[in-house]
């Protein structure tokens, strides 16, 4: 995915859900902070933007947005991307995401903007979610140094996991970073 599709779906979001601020939480929401060509392409392959709400507690909002450029629309055929409407609730996120949220605010989403979650958060995001891809994503941003292994270690310690869990994650961390490091 590129930053302008992102910024199309973010716009077609605010629209149906006439809601201004949408919240991305799938690996997309790196488009926020690292420019798309700095990034490899593990990190755009994805054709999906989770998008969530802030003030959405029975999420309909989300649903609206999923139903109308959700996965098989019209708006997915007919450009080859989509939006999935979730909770905010969907991802586990390290303390303090909110305040490190990246705000994408362009003319390419008015009347919407859109609330990304910084690099890191997502990525721990990802690990504690532990799909294959979400492992491929991480790796792919570790191996071209686009985010800190010490970073993700402390954020790490902040996520409600079971301690098993988290042990898993710090040596997924340790593992990936000394083979960044190594090249």
């Amino acid at each position: 995915m590129k930053r302008q599709e992102l910024e199309h779906v973010l716009r077609a979001a605010s629209q149906i859900a006439q809601e201004s601020d949408i919240l991305v939480i799938g690996s997309q929401s790196i488009l926020g902070a690292i420019p798309e060509d700095r990034l490899p392409a593990a990190a755009t392959a994805s054709i999906e933007v989770d998008v969530a709400f802030f003030d959405d507690p029975d999420d309909a909002k989300a649903d609206r947005v999923d139903g109308a450029i959700g996965e098989l629309s019209p708006f997915h055929e007919t450009f080859g991307y989509y939006a999935q409407g979730v909770s905010v609730s969907t991802a586990v996120l390290p303390a303090g995401w909110r305040q490190r949220l990246v705000v994408v605010d362009t003319p390419g989403t008015a009347p919407g903007r859109g609330h990304l979650l910084d690099p890191h958060d997502c990525v721990v995001s990802k690990l504690v979610a532990g799909r294959e891809k979400d492992h491929v994503f991480a790796a792919a941003l570790l191996e071209h140094g686009l985010i800190d292994a010490a970073v993700l270690a402390e954020r790490v310690e902040t996520v409600d996991v079971s301690d098993a869990h988290r042990q898993r994650l710090r040596q997924w961390i340790d593992y990936h970073a000394r083979q960044a490091e190594a090249g």
